[in-house]
């Protein structure tokens, strides 16, 4: 039987754990298998090799809101939000400023 996705992705992290693309379908692919610790703890990951990743932060507040961490999904969107407005990412910085509002 060949590798599945997880399997893959994790081989590529493990060959070259600085490519954000490669770290970043691993965090997805654990968010959408329900492994939200093993997600949270990539998106954390990729987001300390490069801070610029918009999407990881967007992507690891909900982790963290599915895993009832309110004030660390609060926290990862505001860091977001301070990356988006430095690096111009209007579109991204809606999406994170209306998880932000949302959770009040």
């Amino acid at each position: 039987m060949g590798l599945n996705r997880l399997e893959i992705l994790k081989n590529m992290v493990a060959q070259n754990p600085n490519d954000s693309f490669s770290r970043y379908g691993l965090a997805m692919e654990y968010a959408n298998s329900g492994s939200l610790e093993k997600a949270v703890e990539e998106y954390e990951s990729l987001l300390a090799s490069n801070p610029d990743y918009a999407a990881a932060y967007y992507h690891g507040g909900q982790a963290f809101e599915k895993l009832g961490r309110v004030d660390d999904a609060r926290r990862m969107y505001q860091r977001g939000i301070e990356v988006t407005r430095r690096t111009g990412d209007a579109h991204t910085n809606s999406e994170l400023q209306a998880a932000l509002d949302i959770l009040g």
